[in-house]
């Protein structure tokens, strides 16, 4: 079933919702901070387990006290659709587990 891109009226109304997450040109991004290295490492094992989960995964980039991400769904040609938003909505939710801010 194919996902269809959202507009940008309703990526910024949902966006409202997920604190710190942005649209970035075609992308939904967002940064973390944790308290130390072994803490980030632990939050990027545990997205990538909620992204397999989805089937959908995002550009996650570990730095030595930060999680980033950027996501977009490549199968509508690289919009935002309602798969990144839910990505983007788990992530926020395990990110207090973490101590990510």
């Amino acid at each position: 079933m194919p996902v269809e891109p959202l507009s940008r009226t309703e990526i910024e109304s949902r966006l409202a919702e997920l604190p710190g997450w942005t649209l970035d040109g075609d992308r939904l991004t967002r940064a973390y901070r944790l308290d130390s290295h072994i803490a980030a490492a632990a939050m990027v094992v545990h997205v990538a387990r909620v992204q397999d989960e989805l089937d959908h995964h995002s550009d996650l980039t570990l730095g030595y006290n930060t999680v980033s991400l950027s996501v977009h769904t490549h199968s509508a040609g690289g919009a935002v659709t309602g798969k990144d938003l839910e990505l983007a909505r788990r992530v926020e939710d395990l990110a207090p587990a973490h101590g990510a801010h």
